[in-house]
């Protein structure tokens, strides 16, 4: 009978094995304690959270067939958002989200803007001078009235406020 030889590791071979293994374990602890450093420092971020207060849209006057509305919109996640735009059925028509930019002292222009970035941990105050939500004018309209509008972001998806009716010049508008 022959007697089988059973293979055994060398202690040699086993250290290199270790060895060759103790590398890419080591890099991954190291990731694994880094990313979770990183993390419970708050640095990983968090969702956009976003909160819309103060609506409010302008008593339409005269013949105008458009008027503005105005919000602030507070972003206190830690990620950015954008809005998209602005959904009113109370409106009827289409609604716009417009920039308005003095060009001289007596003159301004208006520019269409298809989005707008709302940054992590800041807010965004729409005004008369600045970006704010071209509205189809309601004559029915009275100050006073709420009027419900819908603004859709990015990420955090639709936002219901309600805006009351000012006129211009009302309350700092």
């Amino acid at each position: 009978m022959t007697e089988q030889s059973l293979w055994r590791p060398s202690r040699r071979r086993l250290t290199d094995t270790l060895l060759a293994a103790l590398a890419p374990v080591a890099a991954c602890g190291l990731a694994l304690g880094g990313l979770s450093t990183w993390t419970a420092y708050g640095n990983a971020g968090s969702p956009a959270r976003i909160t819309v207060t103060e609506g409010r849209v302008f008593l339409p006057t005269g013949d105008s067939t458009e008027t503005a509305a105005f919000f602030r919109i507070t972003n206190s996640g830690g990620s950015e958002d954008r809005l998209l735009k602005v959904t009113s059925a109370e409106a009827g028509g289409d609604t716009s989200l417009s920039r308005h930019r003095m060009v001289t002292d007596n003159t301004a222009s208006s520019q269409t803007v298809t989005s707008v970035p709302v940054p992590a941990g800041d807010s965004l105050a729409m005004s008369p001078s600045g970006l704010d939500v071209l509205v189809p004018a309601n004559a029915e309209w009275q100050a006073g009235d709420l009027v419900a509008f819908t603004l859709h972001f990015e990420r955090s998806g639709a936002v219901e406020n309600l805006a009351v009716v000012v006129r211009p010049g009302q309350d700092g508008a």
